[in-house]
């Protein structure tokens, strides 16, 4: 599995460089017919079951400090001044959080997923999914307390099986919302000595000390 995360995150690097993304923001290698947000439906991710809606107030930390964030994965609060690359991006390793939820304020969907409980065909379906297309992004995530877990600005939904048709439903409807992401249309492709995509900053899993920030800004 680590190969293949390797040889896609290569692929991926290609790709980013501080520019904005040339793919149409709307287009995606998945769909899911009836969960697209409109005027009328703004938020269709409230009628997928298992959907968990937190509201944060979105604001930046210091560059480096940690986030005392309230959940594992994050996905809302106070972020990284920089956001992780999210141009359809597969990476090999954990990413450090305060990037990833800075990647969710511009509309991205992070998939993060348990290394040892999604792998094999599984894994390569998730990678498939993600490479290459804007405002996705696929990590692992040690220990995770399910197999999956799908983020984007202030949504949350863990599943059990990379099959679900959950997964879709959930990137079709939150996936640069213009409705429910803060910072709707912004770049998803970094600076490299801001957010350097080949060897991106590593996830810590140790508890934040007295000098993380608060989750929530002022």
């Amino acid at each position: 599995m680590a190969a293949a995360g390797l040889t896609l995150l290569a692929a991926c690097s290609s790709r980013t460089g501080g520019e904005s993304d040339e793919r149409d923001p709307t287009s995606a290698a998945v769909g899911a017919p009836g969960f697209e947000p409109s005027d009328e439906n703004q938020d269709p991710s409230k009628d997928i079951e298992g959907v968990v809606i937190t509201e944060y107030e979105p604001s930046h930390a210091d560059p480096g400090q940690r986030v005392a964030y309230d959940k594992a994965p994050p996905y809302g609060g106070r972020h990284d001044p920089s956001w992780a690359d999210c141009s359809g991006t597969v990476y090999a390793e954990p990413v450090r959080n305060e990037n990833m939820v800075h990647a969710l304020e511009h509309g991205a969907v992070w998939i993060a997923y348990d290394p040892a409980r999604v792998t094999g065909a599984a894994f390569d379906g998730l990678a498939d999914k993600v490479d290459g297309q804007p405002y996705l992004m696929l990590s692992p995530y040690p220990e995770l307390d399910a197999p999956l877990s799908l983020q984007s600005w202030e949504h949350q939904l863990k599943l059990d099986s990379a099959d679900d048709e959950r997964v879709d439903q959930f990137i079709t409807a939150l996936r640069n919302n213009p409705y429910t992401t803060p910072e709707h249309g912004a770049p998803c492709g970094t600076n490299p000595s801001q957010f350097d995509v080949t060897d991106p900053p590593p996830f810590d899993p140790s508890p934040p000390g007295p000098d993380a920030a608060p989750v929530e800004g002022p």
